[in-house]
């Protein structure tokens, strides 16, 4: 008989766990929430201080008769939940459900799954946090009142199926404002002239870029004011200022959910859904072999970059023994100086430095593998010293114009040695330039003009936008996966490359929120809402007077809608292919659904008949002729494949294109490496590949 029950989320996280604790122990997982509102109906009681009406969730019968069972038989309970407002929810539903007195030490927390951590929690339990509790009830109850008071409304008055949500509509919003921005941008032109010089020392030819005149910065706005420059220009440049000096680039901090799901988005193409659900993979823990189930990184919920002292220690002596003392910088400090920010975690981190990615590559996943060297990585360098440059500028003069030349040369790698955060935006490469003597006459080599105009703002990518809702306090680290996640189930949005498009009916939900919902689509109102659930947290606000004060404005509002808000009649476009139907004839036409487009009869109800939709890439199957189209397994990974599967089974799964292998006559495939794209022969036995330039 056990003498103390662990009662964690996950089975895989119990797994971990049970591996530190000896016989006395029992670790059992109640599969993340057990109780919740219910779904048919709103579940609060407006009317009595907005009190829930918690209910089981359905399917969680056995788990908890099991956790009552296990729980009798136990002399102590202890409730090892995840370390945040979430996670203190679930701990006091499991709590209530058993019948614990929530003010006894039953609550045990840890931010890193390892034997250390775990039985330093085991030895100090407190009682369960109500304010936690609280906060997170509070936006339980709010999400609840706005999704299920105005959804409903925009069924009736648009379309069936569409919801409303306090962050979803905000985020919805930035992305239709942003598209509008776009629409409306008026391209302005500008000019600019760049000099390739050299000197006669021929120390290497460099570009300077025209500024102005000694007193101003001139902008060059037309092809007029390029050709009054280049009529005064003479062949004499002349270097008349030289400055030299030293530049240190700092590393990033370590990552926090929202830098981590950019990071991912950038560096690796995982959307924010995708990465949370690795990232919790390597938190709860991993086969690894020799060692069994093992947890690699922290808590991944944060938006602390805090680091224990602990781990600073021991990724000091890493540094150390692996680049030399030069590399460490025992003194990085990455305290946030945001408001807003909850520090009971840490930053992201591997839990130990020493399980290098190389070392346990083969137990991991690709995906794994790929995001625990990547937080591994990133740990490492933003422990390690800055990157240092040496710079030059120069000022050179030519009949009263000064063009300006600079460049830098790396001196010490530093933290670049490991890792260089990656951009949204296309960073320039960095130039070199001689440094020369004031004084010292240039050569023109080559004189160029060139037009620009500006461009608009770019729209929002996953990485940016999750920037963008942290910027401005929307949201916390747990919502901005979903949040992105419900916009494209909804159809509010979609991905148009790597970017996040509005479509029409995102843009028709969003101004019907903002003509009658105008906080809740409100950008400044969402983010004091946030600082109002912090302050339930802090123990400074009651949840149930933050709710009412919300719900008095909104009840006005959702009543006004009710009654003044028209009917929009939305028509789909249908698309009609030349593929007929196999059953009735009819030429079949493109829809959408959950999962993307399909093929369907236009006959429907009469004729039910539908079938994917694949996009054809413009080569023939070598086998039979057919097509080739791309698909996706079941796992979602892309692939491409003969049309006329399963009677043929051509596969391939990189893109293939029109050109053939001159060495053995396969097909040639695109693969993407960091710095350039290669077309590779398919046939594993041939070695033939080109750059793509």
């Amino acid at each position: 008989m056990a003498k103390s029950l662990v009662i964690v989320e996950s089975p895989s996280k119990a797994k971990t766990i049970s591996k530190f604790l000896g016989k006395n122990f029992k670790v059992e997982a109640s599969m993340g929430h057990v109780r919740d509102l219910p779904k048919s109906q709103l579940g609060i009681d407006i009317e009595n201080n907005f009190a829930p009406r918690y209910i089981t969730i359905r399917g969680k019968g056995a788990i908890i008769e099991n956790l009552k069972k296990e729980a009798k038989d136990a002399d102590k309970i202890f409730l090892a939940t995840d370390p945040d407002r979430e996670g203190e929810a679930i701990s006091w539903h499991i709590a209530q459900l058993l019948n614990l007195n929530i003010e006894e030490p039953c609550r045990i927390e840890f931010h890193e799954i390892t034997k250390n951590a775990v039985q330093t929690a085991l030895k100090s339990p407190r009682s369960i946090d109500l304010n936690l509790v609280d906060a997170q009830q509070a936006r339980r109850i709010l999400d609840r009142l706005v999704g299920y008071k105005i959804s409903p409304l925009l069924w009736k008055k648009i379309k069936r199926g569409l919801s409303a949500g306090r962050v979803q509509s905000v985020a919805a919003r930035l992305i239709c404002d942003r598209e509008r921005e776009i629409e409306a941008f008026v391209p302005e032109e500008y000019w600019s002239i760049t000099v390739i010089l050299s000197d006669e020392k021929n120390s290497g030819k460099f570009e300077a870029k025209f500024y102005g005149t000694k007193k101003d910065k001139v902008e060059l706005k037309t092809k007029e004011d390029v050709d009054k420059i280049l009529a005064a220009l003479s062949e004499e440049y002349i270097i008349d200022k030289v400055k030299t000096g030293v530049k240190k680039r700092n590393p990033s901090p370590p990552f926090i959910t929202s830098t981590l799901q950019q990071e991912a988005s950038r560096k690796l193409g995982f959307t924010a859904k995708k990465t949370m659900l690795i990232a919790q993979q390597l938190y709860e823990g991993v086969e690894i072999k020799g060692e069994g189930s093992v947890g690699l990184i922290t808590y991944i919920r944060t938006d602390s970059t805090r680091v224990a002292n602990e781990a600073k220690a021991e990724v000091y002596k890493y540094i150390v023994e692996k680049f030399g003392k030069e590399y460490a910088n025992p003194g990085a400090n990455y305290a946030s100086k945001k408001a807003n920010v909850q520090d009971a975690h840490e930053a992201i981190r591997p839990t130990s430095i020493y399980r290098d990615p190389e070392s346990i590559k083969d137990s991991l996943t690709p995906d794994q593998y790929k995001l625990y060297k990547l937080v591994w990585s990133r740990f490492i360098a933003s422990q390690m010293a800055p990157a240092i440059y040496d710079t030059v500028s120069m000022d050179i003069v030519n009949n009263g114009y000064v063009f300006k030349a600079s460049g830098s040369s790396i001196k010490f790698l530093g933290f670049m040695t490991v890792y260089v955060e990656g951009t949204d935006m296309q960073e320039e490469e960095e130039k070199t330039v001689p440094v020369l003597q004031e004084g010292t006459k240039l050569f023109l080599e080559e004189l160029k003009p060139m037009q620009h105009f500006t461009q608009p703002p770019p729209r929002y990518t996953e990485a940016s936008l999750i920037k963008e809702l942290e910027e401005k306090g929307i949201g916390r680290p747990s919502t901005y996966a979903p949040t992105i996640s419900t916009l494209l189930e909804r159809g509010y949005v979609v991905k148009d490359k790597k970017t996040l498009k509005p479509t029409e009916l995102g843009f028709i939900v969003t101004d019907v929120l903002k003509e009658y919902f105008s906080k809740i689509v409100d950008v400044k109102f969402t983010a004091e809402m946030e600082e109002q659930l912090d302050k339930i947290e802090e123990g400074q606000a009651k949840w149930y007077e933050v709710v009412q004060e919300f719900y008095k404005d909104f009840y006005k509002t959702l009543k006004i809608a009710e009654e003044q808000m028209e009917e929009i009649d939305i028509k789909e476009e249908v698309e009609v292919t030349d593929i007929e139907c196999e059953f009735c004839g009819r030429n079949m036409v493109i829809k959408k659904g959950k999962f993307g487009k399909f093929l369907a009869c236009p006959g429907f109800p009469e004729c039910k008949n539908t079938k994917p939709l694949y996009e054809k890439v413009g080569v023939k199957c070598p086998k039979c002729g057919g097509e080739i189209v791309m698909k996706k397994s079941k796992k979602g990974r892309t692939y491409y494949g003969c049309e006329n599967a399963p009677e043929c089974d051509f596969i391939l799964w990189d893109k293939p294109v029109e050109e053939k292998c001159p060495i053995c006559g396969s097909l040639l495939v695109e693969k993407n490496t960091k710095n350039n794209t290669i077309l590779k022969c398919s046939n594993p036995q041939c070695d033939y590949e080109k750059e793509v330039k």
